[in-house]
């Protein structure tokens, strides 16, 4: 049962405007348009009244929002006597970390020890089409990392802020000065201004946390290489290529990289997502309570 469509119309509703809409479902505004135009054709008659740029419900329109919401919600409660049927089911994981698939390869043989019966669907990607997979519903859970919970401000459980370090080749002239001192914020464009830097492409959180801190020192870095690998960028460090930043998760090997501290501290966030409007199960709940403690309770921050 599919209501994605639904969906388009309840925010189109919500967010009284077209553009405001296409955005938070991460649809093209021409596909939008061209989807309520073809339902209002189909129809034949007018959902919303276009006035001064805002979309307001026509009489149809509220008949037709009523009705939405009422199949959203038979289609969740359907779902959700389906999956408690012997405690069968299947669970949609979106990954878009190193971590998160380090967490699943070792929390998945537990849970199937006693689930044996549920199906864990394992999807990898980028954050950004992660993000999208989630608010579309397409998965039932995200294991990322963001710069910031606004996207999902009441859908996130913090697994723990993780830290982010400056790494640069053993062969630097800087390393020779400072073996292993956190790296003053406010010294780094002075030091590093004349690197190369490696760095992840638009839409990853911390290509986001760091084109911020360039951004409070009015720095342009002289950027050679961006990737959604961070092997390749850690690889590239090891080589003496260039700079770069790297999560605390994806340090493995520091024979030809030395990493710092920053001072103050970076740090993102390491979450758990759950997709909107999804109803769990006890298979289900377990399933998110190994991810949630998987990491030490010390390590989890105050929220």
């Amino acid at each position: 049962m599919d209501v994605r469509y639904l969906n388009y119309i309840l925010t189109i509703a919500k967010k009284k405007n077209m553009t405001r809409a296409s955005e938070e479902l991460y649809v093209s505004q021409s596909s939008l348009s061209q989807f309520l135009a073809k339902l209002e054709d189909e129809l034949g008659t007018k959902l919303f009244f276009r006035t001064k740029g805002e979309f307001a419900l026509t009489p149809a329109g509220l008949l037709y929002i009523q009705a939405a919401e009422q199949m959203i919600e038979i289609k969740k409660k359907v779902y959700q006597d389906i999956k408690n049927l012997n405690n069968k089911g299947h669970i949609a994981v979106g990954v878009a970390s190193q971590f998160g698939l380090q967490i699943l390869s070792e929390i998945i043989p537990k849970f199937k020890s006693t689930f044996a019966n549920v199906t864990v669907e394992i999807r990898e990607t980028d954050v950004p089409n992660l993000i999208k997979l989630i608010l579309e519903e397409t998965v039932d859970l995200g294991v990322m990392t963001l710069a910031n919970l606004s996207v999902f401000p009441n859908q996130c459980d913090i697994l723990r802020n993780e830290e982010i370090y400056f790494a640069i080749p053993k062969s630097h002239p800087y390393y020779e000065i400072n073996k292993n001192t956190p790296i003053p914020t406010k010294d780094f464009v002075q030091l590093f201004k004349d690197d190369n830097f490696l760095r992840f492409r638009k839409g990853f959180s911390l290509r986001a946390m760091t084109d911020k801190l360039f951004a409070e020192f009015d720095f342009t870095p002289n950027t050679m290489f961006e990737s959604n690998s961070i092997v390749m960028i850690r690889n590239m460090v090891s080589k003496g290529i260039g700079v770069a930043f790297i999560p605390e998760s994806c340090i493995v090997d520091t024979t030809n990289i030395a990493c710092y501290h920053l001072s103050p501290k970076l740090y993102r966030y390491d979450v758990l997502v759950r997709r909107k409007n999804w109803l769990s199960n006890k298979p289900e709940r377990e399933f998110c309570s190994y991810i949630k403690n998987y990491f030490p309770k010390e390590e989890k921050p105050e929220y």
